[in-house]
């Protein structure tokens, strides 16, 4: 297949054979965090901190099997982040205690308004987004469900939060520079926001650490307890890995991206319907191994 090839960031060298900033990439015993770096990371600054001391290595790519690829380094990664939590705390005053609804799908751009709306302090709500023929939109209005008191609606299809008090349209498209359909009134078209904003974080409130992080219809996770569980999850993993996984339901992959970056690795992340292709061809899954360095096949 033939991908449309979008690189975010800018690498100086292939980030495997690269020696900068001190980040072992690889060898066995070695710690992958550099020095002055903490390891691991207990927040999105500290984690943000260590991706960009090698910047221009891809710490994010994605593959659709619509035949999109899209590359972010460490400095690009830290770029995006910056500038949609310089819109959340600037348009909708996001702080430790406010809850983001994320509806979007597992993709590299749920990643990034996740890592956002942690770097901010604030909570990530994930519906039980299409389960069992339930839309999310339908879902936020039971009282059994963790988008009921949302402050702010991230989505990808705008009409099932007609209601929503604040409401962010996010276009999945790596090219798009504006939402590709109707907005409804008020409704801001992250597409074209989000690029007004610095990628340099201007003011943002503290982040409390027994502050909720994760809310899912299975419960809520504090910021101490998301980045204890990454650490946990990173120890147990090569260093500096680089590793395959499918997007999947959305909580399950941000936790498994978030333990592969802090443990100082980067993540080749495939939508669901490329990670079912790839388990059916392993002449194909081989290539995309081997063409992207990946060091753990997660499929």
């Amino acid at each position: 297949m033939n991908y449309t090839r979008v690189v975010l960031g800018s690498q100086p060298e292939p980030w495997y054979l690269s020696a900068s900033s001190g980040v072992n990439s690889g060898r066995p015993g070695v710690s992958p965090y550099p020095d002055g770096v903490p390891t691991p990371p207990r927040s999105v600054a500290e984690l943000l901190a260590l991706l960009t001391t090698d910047p221009g290595r891809p710490r994010l790519t994605w593959y659709s099997e619509a035949g999109e690829r899209v590359e972010l380094s460490g400095a690009v990664l830290d770029n995006w982040v910056s500038k949609t939590a310089n819109l959340l705390v600037e348009e909708f005053d996001a702080a430790p205690g406010a809850r983001v609804l994320l509806d979007l799908p597992a993709h590299w751009r749920s990643v990034v308004w996740a890592l956002a709306a942690w770097r901010v302090g604030a909570c990530v709500v994930t519906p039980a987004r299409e389960a069992a023929g339930v839309d999310a939109g339908d879902a936020t209005g039971s009282s059994d469900d963790p988008g009921t008191a949302a402050d702010l609606v991230v989505t990808d299809r705008p009409s099932a939060h007609a209601a929503a008090r604040d409401l962010v349209v996010v276009t999945l498209a790596a090219l798009a520079r504006r939402f590709d359909g109707p907005l409804p009134a008020g409704a801001v078209d992250a597409a074209s926001a989000v690029m007004t904003y610095s990628d340099r974080i201007g003011w943002s409130p503290a982040v409390d650490p027994a502050a909720p992080a994760l809310a899912t219809p299975a419960g809520t996770t504090s910021h101490v307890d998301l980045f204890s569980a990454a650490a946990a999850a990173a120890a147990g993993a090569p260093p500096a890995d680089r590793a395959l996984l499918e997007g999947g339901d959305l909580p399950g992959t941000l936790g498994a991206v978030l333990a592969v970056l802090a443990g100082a690795g980067s993540v080749v992340l495939v939508d669901a319907a490329m990670a079912g292709a790839l388990r059916s061809d392993t002449p194909r899954r081989t290539a995309l191994v081997a063409s992207e360095r990946v060091t753990s096949d997660r499929l």
